[in-house]
């Protein structure tokens, strides 16, 4: 038997809704150990946001999340945040997609990472680049479909624009932040050394 190709590679996953979800469940799929962290009581938002009964898990979160391992932590929380950074002395992988600033505010920016874990692979998604004028912005896939031009080349010639039927922006984004993620993965193996990785819807 041959082992999956990322075994042995563990991620710590703070992601919520679509973006992020797409980003480490694909690494699931490929063999990483995903550790998902959930806040305590009604866990990430994603699973009741499409759900179709009450107090069930929609089956978007279901697909989005298998292959991984769910833990509740209450991040704003003293205790909660002593956990995440033990995890993080062990991990490979940290993604986040929060709101911008908020992964800073909690204390987990990429500088207080890197302290922790030198050789950490830093990834974040979010809505647009950090440098840019809406750098604050938060943003959904129809916003990122609208402001990245997809709308204006969807639906009739002569009618307003549209999105597309899939969430391009939402699943491209977390592919695209995979991609990298292995990228830097192969890059420690030639120089030792972790990164910090930001894609934009």
């Amino acid at each position: 038997m041959t082992t999956a190709a990322l075994d042995g590679v563990t991620v710590l996953d703070l992601t919520q809704f679509e973006a992020g979800t797409v980003c480490t469940e694909t690494l699931a799929w490929l063999g990483a150990n995903v550790i998902k962290v959930e806040r305590p009581g009604t866990g990430e938002q994603g699973r009741a946001a499409t759900a179709d009964w009450p107090q069930a898990d929609s089956y978007h979160f279901i697909l989005l999340n298998a292959n991984k391992k769910s833990i509740t932590a209450n991040i704003k929380h003293p205790e909660g945040q002593a956990l995440v950074r033990r995890l993080l002395e062990r991990v490979d992988v940290f993604v986040e997609n929060y709101r911008p600033g908020t992964i800073e505010r909690l204390g987990f920016g990429y500088e207080a990472v890197r302290d922790i874990n030198p050789r950490i692979i830093y990834a974040q998604i979010k809505g647009f680049g950090s440098d840019g004028p809406y750098a604050n912005f938060p943003a959904f896939d129809p916003v990122g479909q609208a402001t990245g031009g997809a709308a204006s080349i969807t639906g009739d010639a002569d009618g307003p624009p549209m999105r597309t039927g899939p969430n391009l922006a939402d699943s491209g984004t977390g592919f695209h932040t995979a991609i990298a993620i292995l990228a830097a993965l192969y890059q420690r193996e030639m120089n030792g050394e972790g990164q910090r990785i930001e894609v934009a819807m």
